[in-house]
Formats: structure tokens, C-alpha cells, sequence
């Protein structure tokens, strides 16, 4: 146990260099700060425009009120807007670094390839729009008149945190193919449109094989739909069951299959 506690607090020391040296570095060249903000300004607007275009017509879909379709598209945009203040331009590298033998510089080098890519590359140039996409889920709150507590805030709170972890397993494990295959451009085009599909539609409108693709394969489904019901008051504790499951049983294959991968790896030495 107190190994355990010790490698925690050594990594969490780790992260916290990463990011200050990232910060440092950052400080260096301040407009490609401004460029990230500009850039997810644009694309926050264009959720907000997605969003009137779709639902702004009718008060309710199915049984979700618009209040809770806001709620859901602020949670999936903060999800994302985590994604990208945190990891997301870390994870990015991999398959270039997989193909071109630039990982061997990580493995070289002590403590976890896959912690110090993830974290090496912070871009705080992202933050402000978690701040937006909070205010699009207040704002679903107050139109549908809910009654937030302190302790429903910390477990929505708590639950887009896991599924934002889920949303990083997903990354990561569709950027370790190019272990096994030469060319993963196919994958990265799916992952576009799985995105893009996933944000306009909660995974509970999804039936059947949909319903277990989008839950249980290629969980995106569940990622915004279900902090988005807990907030709402419409999620069970087997939802709740399931998306913690979910991003257990993910994230545990993800450090599987990582590992699985480096032991595939043809590094630029051999």
C-alpha cells in the first residue's frame, strides 16, 4: 500500500515539472497562447450554432427538455475543452513518434513513456473554454429550473472528470495501432466523425447495435449523456454503474494495450 502511495505521489510530482516547464516554455512564444484561444472561440461558437440549427426549433426531443440537451452539449464541449487544455496535443504525437523511432527518446529516459507524453504538452491556451461550457450547463440548469446541490455539482462534477479520463483511453488506444499497422488514417477519419456524430446525439437516443457500438465498443456515446442525466436527475444507479465500469474496464485495457504495443515496437536502433 504504501508503495503504491509512494509511486502516486512521485508521479503526481512528475506531472507537475511537465507542466511547469510546458508553462515556461509557453511563456517564451505568448501569441501561440492567443492562437489556441482564437481557435476554440471559433469552434465554441460554432457548438453554439450547431445547437440553435438543431434544437433551438422544438422545446423537447424524445423526453430530453432543451434545458437538458444544453447541459449535454456544454458537458460534451467541456470534455472536450479538458481534452485539449490537458493531453490532447501530447497524445497527438504518438503515432508520429511510433513510426518515425523518435519514442526511443522516451523510453530511454526514466518513469513512464506514456505519462510524460501525456502531460508534456499542457496548453492552457484551451482553459478559457471549459469556463464557456460551464456556462452553457448553467445555463441548461436554468432553463429547465433544477435545483443544484453542493453534493450533485461535485459527483457531475466527478463523473465528467472519469469521463474525460474515458475520452483519453479512447485517444490513446486508437493512436497505439500504428504498432501494428503502417497507416492508421482511416482510424483517425472514424474518430472525426464518431466525434462529430456523438456531440449532437445523447447516447440514450441510440437502439439496439447502436445502443452497444456507442456504450460498450466505442463508448463515446456515454461520455457527455451520462454526467449530463446525473445533473438532470435522470440517471439510475445502474447508468451510473455503467459508466464507471466503462471507464475502469477502458482504461485498464488502455495500459494493457500500450504496454502490448512496446513490446511490437521497432525502435530507430534495432
Amino acid at each position: 500500500m504504501s508503495h503504491t502511495l509512494n509511486r502516486i505521489k512521485l508521479n503526481l510530482r512528475f506531472i507537475a515539472l511537465l507542466t511547469r516547464l510546458r508553462l515556461s516554455h509557453m511563456m517564451a512564444f505568448r501569441l501561440g497562447f492567443f492562437e489556441a484561444f482564437f481557435a476554440d472561440g471559433v469552434l465554441f461558437a460554432m457548438q453554439l450554432a450547431v445547437f440553435q440549427a438543431i434544437y433551438g426549433q422544438v422545446d423537447m426531443i424524445g423526453d430530453w427538455t432543451r434545458g437538458r440537451m444544453l447541459i449535454f452539449i456544454g458537458t460534451f464541449s467541456m470534455i472536450n475543452a479538458l481534452n485539449m487544455t490537458i493531453y490532447f496535443f501530447g497524445v497527438l504525437r504518438i503515432p508520429h513518434l511510433i513510426r518515425e523511432g523518435g519514442l526511443d527518446h522516451y523510453l530511454a529516459k526514466p518513469g513512464s513513456a506514456l505519462l510524460r507524453l501525456t502531460f508534456e504538452r499542457v496548453d492552457p491556451g484551451s482553459a478559457p473554454l471549459i469556463l464557456l461550457s460551464a456556462a452553457i450547463v448553467g445555463w441548461g440548469v436554468s432553463v429547465d429550473g433544477l435545483a443544484v446541490t453542493i453534493p450533485l455539482a461535485l459527483g457531475y462534477a466527478a463523473l465528467t472528470a472519469l469521463m474525460t479520463l474515458l475520452y483519453y483511453d479512447m485517444e490513446v488506444i486508437l493512436r497505439t495501432l500504428p504498432f501494428f499497422f503502417i497507416s492508421t488514417a482511416a482510424v483517425d477519419r472514424l474518430e472525426g466523425e464518431l466525434l462529430t456524430l456523438n456531440f449532437k446525439i445523447p447516447g440514450v437516443f441510440y437502439k439496439g447495435a447502436l445502443k452497444f457500438v456507442f456504450y460498450f465498443v466505442l463508448p463515446y456515446g456515454i461520455m457527455a449523456t451520462a454526467p449530463a442525466q446525473l445533473l438532470s436527475g435522470a440517471l439510475g444507479g445502474a447508468g451510473l454503474a455503467q459508466a464507471v465500469c466503462a471507464a475502469v474496464a477502458f482504461t485498464a485495457f488502455t495500459i494493457w494495450f500500450w504496454r502490448l504495443g512496446l513490446r511490437h515496437y521497432k525502435s530507430a536502433s534495432s
